[in-house]
């Protein structure tokens, strides 16, 4: 069926229902229904095309219209709407443009509103850029005009029903088992976290794999912008939400008012989904003050790039001295995972690093596992990621926790701190 003839068969159903609005999704699936099976002009069709074509006309009603099959299709994981007459997706690691447009931009506009209405967030030209969520945690991003130069953008990243496990990350290549193994012991025995990386390297996804390993008897806060964590196996969970400010400029709740609030809420460990700017500081000063085990994200091209870029966010936080923010990342996080999306699309764990201490004002790593390329085969990278040969210097939280069988304990401390390489 051409568009042409479709955009008036909804028309026609439209003006048949009158008040679309005020019915029910059965009544008007049934009405979408009858009114296929009663033109004859439809007669053609099978009974599967009926039934997609009631299903289409629905979505366009009801759902998110034409992007509403590209939603449901799990294969796909990133939808990009550029205007209303481009749109491209990400399926198995490859962006594609689809041969689909909406009606007109004012039909974009209303899908729009209707996504960010859902969660109570507002849009329009004095506020034109928004994070929102799908009812299913899709996390959405849109940007309006004057912003965006071709018409309204969106962005929907998403992810799967069930979250994947570390399991699942080790089977399809991300990291070894060993590593994986290590990084059970660490969350189970409180070390903090930090996971980097770029944009799309699977930070949230692996963020998500680590929280299962928490013990389920703590009480854990979960701090974002867009809900989209996925911890189901801790029972004593919290998730909150930072709010725009309204139409008049107030009600504004920021990840900064979040993190603060959470440490009047006992919580054992505190998750925060990504920081990207004074945020830092609360966040660090939160894991200084008996918070183990908390974990975060943030964007870096390594784990040595994600030390600079968090004392950019503290000095923009803070007018400190260098000095006292290299002491509170050091005191405060105890282990940096950089993820990265290497040429061949996949994702993998390509930096396992402990933070080893200050040395002559530094922050000094430590890698513990390095991912090594071995060559390429039909166009996919081959290599695993591999111990460095450098022992874990601060084990005291292990020791604490009763651990004391680990992956890394055959090597041994050499002399001095000096950053290690692998």
């Amino acid at each position: 069926m051409n568009e042409e003839l479709f955009r008036k068969l909804k028309r026609d159903i439209r003006a048949g229902l009158d008040v679309t609005a005020a019915v029910g999704n059965r009544e008007l699936s049934s009405y979408i229904e009858r009114t296929i099976l009663g033109m004859q002009n439809l007669r053609y069709l099978t009974a599967q095309e009926k039934h997609e074509l009631v299903k289409k006309l629905f979505d366009s009603f009801r759902g998110l219209d034409i992007l509403q099959p590209l939603v449901d299709n799990p294969a796909i994981t990133e939808i990009m709407i550029n205007s209303h007459e481009e749109i491209f997706v990400e399926e198995e690691g490859q962006i594609r443009r689809l041969p689909l447009a909406f009606e007109s931009r004012s039909r974009l506009e209303d899908i729009i509103q209707t996504v960010v209405s859902g969660v109570d967030r507002v849009v329009n030209d004095s506020s034109p850029i928004v994070d929102a969520r799908l009812r299913d945690g899709s996390r959405v991003n849109v940007v309006l005009p004057p912003v965006a130069l071709k018409g309204p953008a969106m962005t929907i990243r998403k992810f799967p029903e069930t979250p994947m496990t570390m399991n699942d990350l080790v089977r399809r290549g991300a990291l070894s088992g060993e590593a994986a193994e290590l990084l059970q012991i660490f969350v189970a025995a409180g070390y903090n976290i930090f996971i980097s990386g770029g944009t799309g390297s699977g930070k949230t996804t692996f963020l998500n794999a680590l929280s299962q390993f928490i013990p389920p008897q703590e009480r854990v806060i979960t701090i974002e912008d867009s809900a989209e964590l996925q911890i189901v196996t801790v029972p004593n969970l919290v998730s909150l939400e930072t709010r725009n400010a309204n139409t008049e400029g107030r009600g504004e709740i920021t990840i900064r008012d979040l993190i603060r609030s959470s440490l009047r809420m006992r919580p054992n460990r505190i998750v925060v989904g990504e920081v990207r700017g004074a945020e830092c500081l609360d966040m660090l000063q939160a894991m200084n003050t008996g918070h183990a085990g908390s974990l975060s994200t943030g964007h870096s091209n390594s784990a040595r790039d994600m030390v600079s870029r968090l004392e950019t966010m503290v000095l923009s936080a803070a007018d400190l001295p260098v000095g006292v923010v290299r002491q509170q990342i050091s005191s405060a996080i105890d282990i940096f995972v950089h993820l990265s999306r290497l040429r061949d699309r996949s994702r993998r764990v390509v930096e396992i690093c402990e933070v080893a201490g200050l040395q002559e004002g530094e922050v000094v790593l430590n890698p513990l596992y390095e991912f090594r390329e071995t060559g390429e085969r039909e166009g996919k990278i081959e290599g695993s990621l591999a111990a460095c040969g450098n022992p874990l210097l601060h084990a005291g939280k292990l020791k604490l926790a009763g651990i004391y069988q680990y992956p890394l304990m055959s090597f041994t401390a050499g002399p001095g701190m000096k950053e290690a390489v692998c």
